[in-house]
């Protein structure tokens, strides 16, 4: 990543950051009408299942962001914030510092998704942050029970390699994480792999260079790992053991 495209991801943050800093009530009234939707709606892609909402199906501009995101996240998200389709991240759980960093650069263009985009570029600074403060207030939702149980021996290899570079450090030691790190423990097993396979090829915007500096020093063998342990791992401690 360049220079300049690392500054750009820097004020990105900068701006979410001054975004939430003051935020409507959760739940609250939408101060500020979005721009109506316009085109034949998103196409399906790489993170976005293929009955993602059409254009003229978005919320309305009124109403609390909690019946907003029913009517406009739920479908592809889960009513929770949790979904097993695939490809489809896992919201209950995230910070709300890092989901309106990731709302605001889809919003930008500075995040690629053909879906997303098109519902962010609908949604005004008040929206980025009651979207954010609400999803903000979602707990935590355990995955299904794996099919077989974790290969003991892939995990303790996993767990050197989160060690080795620093995923706990970022993430914590039971990859909760926290303002703006995402939750990792309980995420799809093919939403991790996709982003860190985005992260190694550059692809992927971080907010710093951190991740993708990291991650590519990873080599794909490793890199899945990795991913094996972190779609696996529970922290015993946890919201996703029920403790």
């Amino acid at each position: 990543m360049t220079r300049w495209a690392a500054g750009l991801l820097s004020c990105a943050v900068a701006v979410a950051v001054a975004l939430l800093v003051v935020s409507p009530q959760v739940g609250g009234q939408q101060k500020t009408p979005a721009a109506p939707a316009t085109g034949s709606g998103p196409k399906a892609t790489a993170n976005a299942p293929a009955n993602a909402p059409a254009a003229t199906s978005y919320a309305p501009a009124t109403g609390s962001y909690a019946q907003r995101f029913a009517a406009l996240c739920a479908a592809c998200h889960g009513a929770n914030g949790r979904i097993e389709t695939p490809l489809t991240p896992v919201l209950a759980g995230q910070p709300s510092l890092y989901v309106i960093t990731q709302l605001f650069l889809f919003r930008e263009g500075r995040r690629s998704n053909e879906a997303m985009t098109a519902v962010a570029k609908t949604l005004t600074d008040d929206d980025l942050r009651g979207f954010s403060d609400l999803i903000g207030t979602l707990p935590p939702v355990p995955p299904p029970p794996p099919a077989t149980p974790p290969d003991p021996i892939r995990m303790a290899r996993g767990r050197a390699l989160a060690e080795q570079h620093k995923c706990v450090f970022c993430h914590g030691a039971g990859l909760g994480g926290g303002e703006q790190v995402p939750r990792i423990e309980g995420q799809h097993e093919d939403y991790i792999q996709a982003s860190l396979r985005g992260f190694h090829s550059g692809s992927r915007p971080g907010y710093t260079q951190a991740m993708t500096a990291a991650v590519s020093q990873i080599p794909p063998e490793d890199l899945d790992t990795l991913v094996y342990y972190v779609a696996r791992f529970r922290d015993p401690a946890g919201a996703l053991t029920g403790k």
